[in-house]
């Protein structure tokens, strides 16, 4: 078959790698890619958000199936544009993006629903979100309402904290039309996973799940960021934890979506607290995470493009996941998540040996790559346990000097 993966980063990266493996696919195109998976796709040099060209090019090229990485084409309904013209490609519609394109209607989906999350409300003006800051205390979660690339979620510590987010939200606009509207929720205490399903007309095939570590620095410090770094299993989260999740999270939210006429297909993504009380919703996104899937995908045994192609088909399939524990390190830019620097040499990643380097913000210069973007790539191994694994990645790391870049070097620290 021939494959078309629709984005840019670190997660489409993996995808593309993913199916590169897989002996039911014969050709990858990635649209527009990055430099740096040139070894594993065709790279298509067209933008993520241009869908006519994309869908003349998927119909010129005879492609089998398109799978679409990045958040911002599906909230804007590239699966709608692909399926008029009977093409497959697998993503939610528009309407079902809404679960990550708003978190309000993700609220109310769970509200509804009796999907156990933390407590909310929603406000357009400064004045009645400060009180209700005032009113309830820190520490306390502030979230742009729509997509801010991962970076649209302060937890508050401070009531200063807390009201100065919601300035830069709704008075200074920091996030544009997406902060237009924030949800300010209660703060939620304990140790957080990510929980992903591939979902295609109610068949749900959970994957295994993953932790990352979302703050800049050692030690979960800094500001938030899109993610530094990943690893899978997650062994402090208890099996009848992961199996709660499905039943009282990922099962009612998929059929809630398809009772309100917005049945949801693609990634879905769960971003679960285990509180005191049991696992909690902190956020749904509508696709694979960043940098979770570069731990995940990796885990799994099955074809990949054979497993894609029978979810579209409709086709039951025994999806099948190694043992082996897989944790992967981002590199990011001088400057990340603020003020990025771009354009500085990266060293020879030749060097690195036995592990997976995945490109997200590199461009090729000369016979090697330079940085053009914030979190520029991330370097992950496969271990007989998480210890061996972080090991492995560590190692290599440290043959490198990363002049320019930075990187956490405590990613898995909360595996026990």
């Amino acid at each position: 078959m021939k494959v078309m993966v629709i984005g840019r980063g670190g997660r489409e990266h993996a995808i593309v790698r993913q199916f590169a493996r897989s002996a039911s696919i014969e050709k990858i195109y990635a649209a527009p890619g990055n430099d740096g998976m040139a070894d594993d796709a065709e790279i298509t040099a067209i933008d993520e958000m241009n869908f006519q060209a994309l869908v003349d090019f998927a119909e010129q090229q005879r492609i089998d199936f398109i799978f679409v990485g990045p958040e911002q084409p599906l909230a804007a309904g590239i699966v709608d544009f692909f399926e008029e013209r009977g093409l497959r490609i697998f993503g939610p519609s528009k309407a079902a993006a809404q679960i990550e394109g708003s978190k309000a209607f993700a609220k109310e989906l769970m509200e509804k629903y009796s999907i156990p999350t933390a407590a909310y409300e929603t406000f357009t003006e400064t004045k009645p979100a400060t009180d209700f800051i005032r009113k309830h205390g820190a520490p306390i979660v502030i979230k742009a309402d729509g997509l801010a690339a991962g970076k649209g979620v302060v937890v508050a510590m401070t009531e200063e904290e807390a009201i100065s987010a919601v300035h830069d939200m709704l008075e200074d606009q920091k996030f544009g039309e997406s902060g237009s509207r924030v949800v300010i929720e209660e703060f939620l205490d304990g140790e957080e996973f990510s929980y992903m399903s591939f979902v295609q007309d109610g068949q749900i095939y959970p994957m295994v799940v993953s932790q990352d570590h979302k703050r800049a620095y050692d030690g979960d410090r800094g500001p938030n960021t899109g993610g530094m770094g990943a690893y899978s299993p997650v062994p402090q989260i208890p099996a009848a934890a992961v199996e709660e999740t499905f039943t009282k999270i990922v099962v009612p939210a998929v059929e809630g979506m398809a009772a309100e006429g917005t049945p949801f297909n693609g990634i879905l993504y769960a971003g679960v607290i285990l509180t005191s009380t049991g696992p909690k919703v902190i956020e749904f996104n509508a696709r694979f995470g960043d940098p979770e899937t570069q731990v995940v995908l990796p885990r799994m045994k099955s074809d990949f493009g054979a497993f894609i192609d029978s979810l579209l088909k409709n086709k039951p399939f025994d999806l099948e996941w190694d043992d082996q524990a897989v944790l992967g390190v981002v590199v990011a830019a001088e400057g990340y998540p603020e003020a990025v620097v771009k354009g500085q040499a990266l060293p020879d990643l030749g060097k690195l040996e036995n592990v997976e380097v995945t490109h997200a913000g590199t461009k090729q210069a000369g016979k090697g790559y330079a940085g053009n973007g914030g979190r520029v790539l991330s370097v992950s191994a496969t271990g007989e346990n998480l210890e061996d694994a972080q090991r492995q990645v560590y190692e290599q790391l440290g043959k490198l000097k990363w002049t320019g870049f930075f990187f956490r070097s405590d990613i898995g620290w909360r595996a026990k």
